[in-house]
């Protein structure tokens, strides 16, 4: 069974995306790759106790296992050892993907407070699109009486896009909701 957003893609997205630019091949169309959750403290230095509380409240957005971010290198003035725990990531793909978008931007996003749009100035030049949030109780899945303390997170969409443009088209047809610059 197909979820709304995957829907939405093939049924009326690819179509918009090909009348705008007109592409020769339907491969040309860009695709949402893949989106990828990361939230990193330095609090982690101190308390190891930091990440499981991390990953646990990234397992319950994502719907998946996280992974632990790691330090590279140490680093003696932060106190930072190599291979010390600061965070955890999960990349979603596929089903997962389309359905933590769709409710990122159907629940969590209107919850955010004095919320104006999202700022077209994010993107990386080649059409992926990086998005900060402050506080990690915005998605329904967090229960507000079990966090110990209010952590923000990056959220990274990944695109096929050649362009910023084709990529805020993109995310812009899903219903990303840009305030105009």
């Amino acid at each position: 069974m197909e979820n709304r957003m995957s829907t939405l893609y093939k049924a009326e997205i690819t179509k918009k995306m090909m009348d705008k630019y007109s592409y020769k091949n339907v491969h040309q169309i860009p695709k949402l790759e893949k989106i990828v959750l990361n939230c990193v403290t330095r609090d982690a230095v101190t308390n190891g106790k930091i990440v499981d509380s991390i990953m646990n409240d990234l397992g319950l957005i994502a719907g998946q296992k996280p992974v632990v971010a790691r330090a590279k290198n140490s680093i003696a003035s932060f106190k930072l050892r190599e291979g010390q725990a600061l965070g955890a990531s999960v990349t979603l793909r596929g089903k997962t993907m389309f359905e933590f978008l769709d409710r990122l931007i159907s629940f969590s996003l209107p919850r955010v407070k004095d919320f104006r749009g999202l700022s077209p100035k994010a993107f990386d030049g080649k059409g992926n699109y990086t998005l900060g949030m402050k506080e990690q109780i915005i998605f329904p899945e967090i229960n507000y009486d079990k966090i110990d303390k209010i952590r923000g997170l990056g959220i990274s969409f990944v695109t096929t896009a050649g362009s910023n443009e084709e990529g805020r088209d993109l995310l812009k047809f899903f219903g990303m909701p840009f305030r105009e610059k």
